[in-house]
């Protein structure tokens, strides 16, 4: 029995495509065929995924909103706010909302949306 089965496959292949390296300039563009459109298809996968992610996040929902206190509230850390103070969204992950608060020195600082719910007409998505 012979060990050269693959070998035989591989140039009895190249003869009938013409020679060695014309086997080799076909297996080569069509690995990059294939490469180039998995490449394409997952830059797709991903571009969507970024937008539906942008799509969610609360921060580009309530970009350059400036949020007015209609209830006065304090948060579990010490923040006070009183009606008429005004707050913007910064940054948000979640429940946790980076804001900045309007006229305070201490900016920024992080709390919850469900706060926010309680004193302002921010909306938590």
């Amino acid at each position: 029995m012979s060990n050269l089965g693959g070998y035989q496959k591989i140039t009895s292949l190249a003869k009938k495509v013409g020679g060695p390296m014309n086997l080799i300039l076909i297996v080569a563009s069509g690995g990059y065929a294939i490469i180039r459109g998995a490449e394409v298809s997952i830059k797709k996968i991903v571009k969507t995924v970024r937008e539906k992610n942008s799509k969610n996040n609360i921060l580009s929902k309530n970009e350059d909103i400036i949020f007015e206190v209609y209830a006065d509230g304090e948060d579990g850390s010490g923040l006070k706010f009183y009606v008429g103070d005004k707050y913007k969204i910064l940054e948000s992950d979640g429940d946790a909302i980076l804001i900045e608060k309007l006229g305070d020195n201490d900016n920024p600082y992080f709390v919850s949306g469900n706060f926010l719910k309680t004193i302002s007409g921010y909306k938590f998505m």
